[in-house]
């Protein structure tokens, strides 16, 4: 059991006990965030209030990305099973939203049912209403996957002008800019579900690269999010190498355009389905990409706990400014005449007011909600009705960044070293864990695992040559000498000790002909661009020196 005592004495009169990381989150919001949050119309203005599902739900993956790029055959390929209501095409063919989760029974639950149970975190996406409810389904089914994660799949994207106006058309939306998906506002919900997921994976299609103006605004909706970001570059098994290479460049090119972020967003390269490759040149690449992916979403149980509390310090620093902003706006309203007018004034001027909070409060720009939104959003509001600056519910947030979060990042710490290590199991993720076809079986230091005779001794006769010309004494080269030929590789002073204590299995500071041909040929496995391993692999161990190690 853990527990954390609150000791400042002067914040409460007993101290409190958190059993969890998820208790101490609810708790600190409930009691210290949430206050401010209502006070000041937060919700109104960015995100709902956040409910006990949304602190003891498993780790979400959110798919996004135009139509036809794989979002529904990648999760098909991750679970190893169909799931209810998935279909896959050509065209698009995912109109809905669907959160594909755990369960006894295989079967669908629709939007309208799934925002009344308390124990999804889907409560507060009621507020979208019934045109995006009645596209809204969780998919339940048993997969080991689905034990550790949840995965949203969401519609495809349109990229033609042609498809886009006569979507438009359809909902008798004058513009496309300006329409929502079936009625609802699409990047508003992604944004929702941005807030509340552990990974956002933008699937492109390495085939027919483009980035629509409807997909790069979905992707702008997406700010602040961009920790969470991962790019697939799916179906790069069409393409040949000199096109991938081209393909991959010019990807990161749009992307640094539209994601203003000093980072470079991890790009996985890889065709993610269960086919035969249409072209296998890259096929060492695309396995080594993969095994990179699933590790990253592997990961996401293990911190969990950790992302959810990120978020809850992420949301408290936009509350605290979106309380300035409020009061700010209050403060200068008049009393009695003229309301509307300095109403519109202050909505046109609200980039100044934006400079003078972050000067007077030393806010960083970062922080501040995007301001053609908040314009847009003020447009619609009483300002009267706004509250002034109230201290003591800002001094209670401050309190909870500065003392009560600090505290629970220990708990965090204590959790993860009692606990065993959690990863997602099953699925696409143990077909590569085990046997002949795990990553890298066979290669590098892999290379002989299975092999009856010891696999240095293709190549110790070339090695003994230069043995011999070392100086050996009673059969063993000195260290000294050892190192002038070792030295040859070019390899790093460290990579090259690493060898040393790997290839002097008697520890004697020495090396004799079967050590001398071991530490060659882990300069090969080096040279050749694989990794050492960090102990002697036992099919490595050169015969004469097995019995040393029993």
């Amino acid at each position: 059991m853990f527990s954390w005592l609150g000791t400042d004495d002067r914040r409460r009169k007993d101290p409190e006990v958190f059993q969890t990381v998820s208790e101490g989150l609810k708790k600190l919001y409930k009691t210290k965030l949430l206050p401010l949050e209502e006070y000041y119309k937060f919700h109104e203005f960015h995100s709902p209030a956040l409910e006990d599902a949304d602190f003891d739900n498993k780790p979400m993956v959110l798919l996004v990305g135009q139509y036809s790029t794989g979002k529904t055959t990648f999760i098909r390929y991750l679970l190893e099973q169909d799931f209810p209501g998935m279909r896959i095409g050509p065209e698009p063919t995912t109109d809905s939203f669907i959160a594909v989760m755990q369960g006894d029974v295989e079967g669908i639950i629709p939007g309208n049912a799934l925002v009344v149970d308390p124990r999804k975190p889907f409560r507060k996406l009621n507020a979208f209403g019934n045109a995006f409810l009645n596209r809204f389904v969780c998919a339940q089914l048993p997969n080991p996957v689905l034990e550790s994660i949840s995965v949203i799949d969401t519609p495809g994207i349109l990229s033609g002008e042609k498809q886009r106006i006569s979507r438009a058309q359809e909902e008798g939306y004058s513009s496309w800019r300006r329409c929502p998906y079936g009625g609802y506002d699409f990047a508003a919900v992604l944004e929702w579900f941005a807030e509340r997921v552990d990974r956002i994976i933008l699937l492109f299609d390495a085939h027919k690269l483009d980035i629509s103006d409807e997909f790069s605004e979905v992707i702008k909706a997406l700010k602040n999010h961009e920790d969470k970001m991962r790019v697939v570059l799916n179906k790069a098994d069409q393409i040949e190498t000199q096109q991938l290479m081209r393909v991959y460049g010019a990807l990161m090119w749009s992307l640094g355009k539209i994601v203003n972020t000093p980072e470079v967003i991890r790009v996985y390269i890889g065709s993610f389905w269960s086919h035969p490759l249409l072209i296998p040149d890259n096929r060492k690449l695309f396995e080594a990409e993969e095994q990179d992916l699933f590790r990253d979403i592997q990961s996401l149980p293990r911190n969990a706990a950790l992302r959810k509390l990120n978020d809850l310090i992420k949301r408290a620093r936009l509350a605290k400014v979106h309380a300035y902003i409020i009061s700010s706006l209050k403060k200068e309203m008049p009393s009695v005449f003229g309301k509307d007018n300095k109403k519109k004034e202050l909505v046109n001027n609200l980039g100044e007011i934006y400079s003078r909070i972050e000067r007077e409060h030393q806010i960083s720009p970062g922080d501040f909600p995007n301001l053609r939104k908040m314009q847009d959003l003020l447009q619609a509001q009483d300002f009267s009705k706004f509250q002034p600056l109230k201290s003591k519910l800002l001094e209670t947030v401050e309190d909870m960044l500065a003392n009560d979060i600090a505290q629970l990042m220990v708990l965090v710490r204590q959790e993860e070293s009692q606990r065993p290590v959690q990863m997602v199991k099953g699925g696409a993720f143990e077909g590569t864990q085990h046997g002949p076809f795990g990553h890298g079986y066979g290669e590098g230091a892999g290379e002989g695992i299975d092999d009856a005779e010891w696999v240095v001794a293709r190549d110790k006769p070339m090695y003994d040559e230069i043995f011999y010309t070392l100086s050996p004494v009673d059969g063993k080269i000195t260290g000294a000498n050892a190192k002038r030929e070792m030295v040859r590789s070019k390899l790093p002073n460290t990579v090259l000790g690493k060898i040393w204590k790997l290839s002097d299995i008697d520890k004697d500071g020495m090396l004799d002909d079967d050590e001398f041909a071991l530490a060659n040929h882990l300069i090969k496995v080096k040279l050749e661009g694989h990794e050492l391993p960090n102990e002697l692999p036992s099919h490595l161990l050169p015969p004469s020196k097995r019995k040393l190690t029993e």
